[in-house]
């Protein structure tokens, strides 16, 4: 990043000049962080709460010009004192000498007829960094988009604006940045599932679900994910808890997509286990017996079952599983210290 270009004249002369500021980087996401050449400066090196609050809203639209009745009202609330506009324009005065000492007329804060605005040629923002970063990974094949992926989630140190206690003036860009947050976190577990890595996708898809714990498509990515792994019972578990949430939070249960996957875990997990494949045969027969009327199971076994067998092995399963049950409570009745309570 180098200083604006401008043009100057000498003489008769017209000169296309550089100007000699000193470029800016911010970290926006997260706590407020200027690095100024080698200097760091924090939220508390800038003036203030109000100067502070100028330069985050400058900065979320960097390079369009703010008009001072627009600052003027965010700051205040819409219920300014007398002489806002003297108030606002010693704020940006410290905000200027701050960031930019000995660069009052060049530096990056640029004053545009009645309002401010930062120059884009002079300041480089992480926020800008996360979202480039991602829409280059969204067009790149998935070798090339991992690692673009991982640098921008990288960027990740808390939320937009983490000096902000109760920024309502930002609520849209800081919703607008959390979605994109658990977007990247879903592509960069698919784009991992995809390239074998399914250690990292599992835990970028995790994270997506544990930041938005209702989107179908984080679910899926798990799922996915943990099903490539051969880790079947996790993904049942997973899925379990999926549909668990569904039904507390939305009234409803998981999609058709997520549906289907959970049927692939039930399949891959009764090809590793005889006894299950049996239980999960019979009651893939049973549900299309009571659907269809009677049919041919349709499921991995080659056999052909009758209601009355299906119903056998079935009762049987839970005859058993009654039984293991109560042998259980009746062991932690005559242990309770195997529970962990004294």
């Amino acid at each position: 990043m180098s200083g604006s270009v401008f043009w100057r004249i000498r003489g008769n002369n017209v000169e296309r000049a550089q100007d000699s500021s000193m470029p800016i980087s911010v970290q926006l996401i997260g706590n407020l962080r200027i690095h100024t050449g080698t200097t760091v400066l924090t939220s508390a090196d800038i003036g203030g709460v109000k100067p502070r609050r100028i330069f985050e809203i400058l900065l979320l639209q960097l390079g369009t010009p703010i008009s001072k009745a627009e600052l003027i009202e965010t700051l205040w609330d819409g219920r300014p004192p007398v002489g806002a506009t003297s108030t606002l324009e010693s704020y940006v005065s410290v905000l200027r000498r701050s960031i930019q000492p000995g660069h009052t007329k060049t530096g990056p804060l640029r004053t545009s007829h009645g309002g401010y605005w930062l120059d884009p040629a002079l300041v480089r923002l992480d926020l800008h960094d996360f979202e480039r970063l991602v829409r280059q990974a969204e067009r790149a094949t998935p070798s090339e988009a991992y690692p673009a992926l991982v640098q921008a989630l990288e960027l990740l140190r808390g939320p937009l604006l983490g000096d902000e206690l109760l920024p309502e003036w930002a609520e849209e860009a800081r919703a607008r940045h959390a979605a994109d947050t658990v977007k990247a976190k879903i592509l960069a577990a698919e784009t991992a599932t995809a390239l074998g890595r399914t250690d990292d996708a599992i835990r970028w898809a995790q994270h997506a679900t544990a930041t938005d714990r209702i989107n179908e498509r984080a679910w899926l990515a798990l799922l996915g994910a943990l099903e490539q792994a051969g880790r079947y019972t996790e993904g049942l578990n997973a899925y379990d808890r999926c549909r668990r949430i569904f039904d507390d939070d939305l009234g409803s249960s998981p999609g058709p997509a997520l549906r289907a996957a959970h049927l692939r875990l039930l399949h891959q997990t009764a090809d590793s286990d005889t006894e299950f494949s049996d239980v999960l045969s019979a009651l893939l027969y049973l549900d299309e017996h009571l659907r269809d009327g009677p049919a041919p199971c349709r499921g991995r076994r080659d056999r052909r079952l009758n209601p009355k067998t299906a119903h056998m092995i079935v009762s049987s399963f839970l005859m058993r599983a009654r039984v293991l049950a109560l042998c259980g409570v009746a062991l932690l009745v005559s242990h309770p210290e195997l529970t962990g309570v004294a």
